[in-house]
């Protein structure tokens, strides 16, 4: 029994059959290589004779990055799944909330060359690749956002390093981000009360509270309670007035 597919390259099928490319689709030809990168495919065909193929993508620039990274981090969810090598199912929002879409969203975007000489586009040898670049989708989602400019690596480390300078969340916080206090985060200074130090003050509260709040004794001492018999103990270890 066939394994359903992870949701990313069903959505990808989807997405190409919306600009046109309908798969699964009769390939022609073995596709002996296939590269991916940003905002292109280059693969090789063996159908008799090698030929080469092209798929283009429109690559987002450093600014549109910037801003999906950006909004990526803020979800701690969907950090964790990528850091972990999957591509969480809110992405394609995520984008969107950006304005950029993750997957083809109009054939403008897309553009298809084979050095056959097939009139029809896609040919059979796009056919093939594109069903290739599918699979390679469902082994590694990273495939998407690297055409898309941002391979695995870059993204990631991307993540890694706003979630160390991230900005506080509160614009009026005016506390020293943590790479600037690392060299002193867990020196705790002198002791209370050492070496200078202030002593930590304790709870004003009297020596003999104690034994106003422990229930009675079920005896007592010539007539006296307990409790009271201690009391001027418990003044007198207190160093209090009265004693």
């Amino acid at each position: 029994m066939t394994e359903p597919l992870p949701w990313w390259p069903a959505r990808f099928i989807r997405a190409l059959a919306a600009i046109g490319v309908l798969l699964p689709a009769k390939g022609q030809g073995r596709v002996v290589s296939l590269e991916a990168g940003a905002g292109r495919v280059d693969a090789e065909v063996l159908d008799g004779r090698p030929y080469r193929v092209r798929i283009g993508l429109t690559a987002f620039g450093k600014t549109d990055w910037a801003a999906i990274t950006h909004a990526l981090a803020a979800k701690a969810s969907s950090t964790v799944l990528l850091l972990s090598g999957e591509l969480p199912r809110d992405v394609e929002e995520t984008f969107k909330a950006v304005r950029l879409p993750l997957f083809p969203s109009s054939a403008r975007e897309v553009s298809l060359d084979c050095t056959c000489p097939a009139a029809e586009v896609p040919c059979g040898h796009l056919n093939a690749v594109f069903s290739a670049l599918v699979a390679r989708v469902g082994d590694d989602p990273f495939t998407i956002l690297a055409l898309r400019g941002r391979n695995r690596e870059t993204l990631l480390e991307d993540l890694k390093n706003r979630l160390i300078f991230t900005e506080p969340l509160d614009p009026d916080d005016r506390s020293p981000a943590l790479t600037e206090v690392m060299e002193t985060f867990f020196d705790c200074g002198a002791a209370p009360g050492l070496g200078g130090a202030a002593p930590l003050q304790g709870p004003r509260t009297t020596s003999d509270a104690l034994l106003d709040q422990a229930p009675p004794f079920a005896i007592t001492v010539d007539g006296e309670e307990v409790a009271e018999l201690l009391r001027p103990v418990y003044q007198a270890l207190a160093g209090e007035h009265g004693a």
